[in-house]
């Protein structure tokens, strides 16, 4: 196997057989379609999957799991983290694996260790996880330019998988393989959970009577996203980081009369960051402590 060294000697051309025409499998396979590799099969089995398929890997062969993984150099493995360890262990339980195969999967809360299952095959196992909502159409593919991969693997394997994730245009960030859960669980709880409270925001602009409440969130929302990013927790601004505790339960009053579903979600990110707040010496004690009663309060009503 010819490893690569640094980042400008690019791997071999591998045959590759991608497992999963979802949203994240069938765009992956056409930037390593895009990089000069070529995919020789693809399995698909919904209506949406085999539509991808169609558009972003064109010409390319709907196929059987296992035929799709036999002969491949390089195998894509583009399955729900829960479905993952399972697949490993039939693929290798029925000799589909073949020696000196490179695996990939692309899941996030997963390193190299589900791969145990696939010891006896002496396949070389590789964790590279895209850090990017994907749409599953061709514009993720000029998305990838900007986004970082969590690579897992061996080290021997370790300049390889780097080099792949660069030639689909991306920056790979090396994650050990006892901190893939710590990694997976940030990006989970920053992406997954702006999207509930953008929502919930935007809901209550509605209950406002704003027509567009996108509009009114964009520039508030971006700015608090660059700030932080930057700067971190001295970014915060609001009624929770002054001490406002007033303010803050005319919120809450006002959550239960018209968004009672928000109310929750409210105290718990008005408690989170009010503890941020006080042991970053954004908010002082004496301050904290009538506002972190008030929500103690509230949150043991109904």
């Amino acid at each position: 196997m010819p490893w690569v060294s640094t980042p400008h000697e690019r791997p071999a051309r591998f045959d590759v057989g991608v497992v999963g025409a979802g949203r994240v499998g069938a765009v992956l396979g056409a930037a390593l379609a895009r990089a000069g590799h070529v995919v020789t099969g693809v399995s698909a089995v919904s209506e949406q999957s085999l539509e991808r398929a169609a558009t972003l890997l064109p010409g390319v062969p709907v196929k059987p799991i296992p035929d799709v993984v036999a002969g491949a150099h390089l195998v894509v493995l583009a399955v729900p983290d829960d479905a993952l360890a399972d697949l490993v262990a039939g693929l290798s339980a029925t000799g589909t694996f073949t020696p000196g195969q490179l695996v990939l999967h692309t899941s996030g809360a997963h390193g190299i260790s589900v791969f145990e299952a696939a010891a006896d095959s002496d396949i070389v196992p590789l964790a590279i996880h895209p850090a990017m909502t994907f749409t599953g159409t061709s514009l993720d593919l000029e998305r990838l330019h900007d986004c970082c991969f969590g690579v897992t693997t061996v080290d021997l394997a370790r300049p390889l998988a780097e080099a792949l994730v660069i030639e689909m245009g991306g920056d790979p960030v090396w994650i050990a393989e006892e901190d893939r859960v710590t990694y997976h669980a940030a990006l989970a709880h920053g992406s997954n959970h702006l999207v509930t409270l953008v929502a919930q925001s935007m809901q209550l602009l509605g209950e406002a009577g704003v027509e567009d409440p996108a509009r009114v969130l964009e520039p508030l929302l971006s700015a608090a996203l660059a700030n932080t990013l930057q700067r971190g927790d001295a970014a915060l601004t609001g009624p929770v980081a002054r001490g406002d505790a007033g303010t803050v339960a005319g919120h809450v009053a006002l959550l239960r009369k018209v968004a009672p579903d928000i109310r929750p979600t409210y105290l718990a990110l008005a408690r989170a960051t009010a503890q941020r707040a006080l042991l970053s010496g954004r908010l002082r004690a004496s301050d904290a402590d009538p506002l972190l009663e008030l929500l103690a309060h509230e949150e043991d009503q109904p």
